[in-house]
């Protein structure tokens, strides 16, 4: 079965990461860095382990445009959002025997390291992909 783990983040979190002034402490140039090599380490593991199908990490919030509709019109928004503070930030897509292990995948991303700050909002869901419209109404 296939699995999705997705990550978020704020606009605050992309900019103390790039090392901007937030109300939050900027990322020390370590922290990024131990940062990124935690995230090569842990996919290729799970290329090694034949678990992986796909990853990537997402552009900030505010390069994000929202497609809606209002009055049967189509309207787009440019982010960020003032409504939502936490955004997909990334995801990994990993097929493994249950939901179970999927989520001990995910787990192991609490040992990312960050400054504890950002640790403390760090959080990840795991979601089945379903195969085909009937496995949508369980």
């Amino acid at each position: 079965m296939k699995y999705m783990i997705l990550t978020y983040a704020s606009q605050q979190d992309y900019d103390g990461m790039a090392g901007k002034d937030t109300a939050k402490p900027a990322w020390k140039p370590e922290d990024f860095a131990a940062m990124g090599a935690f995230m090569e380490k842990f996919n290729n593991d799970l290329v090694e382990s034949g678990e992986l199908v796909e990853t990537r990490g997402l552009a900030a919030p505010v390069l994000t445009r929202r497609l809606g509709s209002k009055d049967g019109q189509s309207v787009v928004t440019d982010g960020p959002y003032a409504e939502t503070q936490e955004v997909l930030a990334g995801y990994w897509i990993v097929e493994c025997e249950s939901f179970d292990r999927a989520t001990e995948i995910a787990a192991r991303l609490g040992d990312t390291p960050a400054p504890e700050f950002a640790r403390a909002t760090a959080y990840a869901d795991i979601r089945p992909i379903v195969e085909g419209r009937d496995e949508l109404v369980e």
